[in-house]
């Protein structure tokens, strides 16, 4: 298959069927900071879509300011079980208002209110406070929708490459990269 973004939907979807993992649709994704050191944590990845790679944030979060000095961005998917690892780098360029409420109103009630009782990477006090937090949040809104906050969105990473490791048992692993070019993707394969 020559169509990176019609292959990688084709792996997450073997992926998700067979998946034994708590947090099915979890990827890495990786931010540069001000001082150019590279941060990794695990996101729940959206969509997939021929403009790229849809993960949702709040805004004033730690790798969402990375965003926002340094576009630059780099997704890993590792899913063992099915024998892939996928890395694509990008540039993040932040979903429009209209999509991150249609991702807010997926979501559950529970993240709903933890995404609106808490200052995502900012200091707690102390342990308790997060279980006080939640409750006020979710008594404020009883018997009501959780509004999405103001600083509530996601990100399109809008692929530059993107490279598929197929697991072998005798280590030849087979690598196929592929990287933007104008409007379409060279291939090449890669050693393992």
């Amino acid at each position: 298959m020559d169509n990176p973004i019609a292959k990688f939907e084709q792996c997450w979807q073997a992926a998700l069927a067979d998946s034994p993992l708590q947090q099915k649709s979890a990827i890495c994704v990786s931010t540069i900071d001000a001082q150019g050191f590279p941060a990794g944590r695990f996101v729940d990845l959206k969509a997939v879509t021929n403009d790229g790679f849809i993960f949702c944030t709040n805004l004033d979060s730690v790798k969402a300011r990375h965003l926002q000095h340094n576009a630059k961005i780099a997704l890993t998917a590792w899913w063992d079980h099915a024998g892939y690892q996928i890395r694509v780098v990008g540039l993040a360029q932040a979903i429009t208002a209209a999509e991150a409420d249609r991702f807010w109103h997926a979501r559950n009630r529970e993240a709903q209110l933890a995404s609106s009782a808490f200052n995502q990477s900012e200091p707690l006090s102390r342990e308790t406070e997060l279980t006080t937090r939640f409750n006020q949040t979710a008594d404020a809104h009883a018997g009501q929708p959780v509004p999405r906050p103001d600083n509530w969105g996601g990100f399109c990473v809008q692929p530059v490459s993107i490279e598929f490791l197929t697991f072998q048992n005798d280590r030849l692993h087979l690598r196929e990269y592929f990287a933007r070019s104008g409007d379409g993707w060279i291939k090449q394969l890669l050693q393992p």
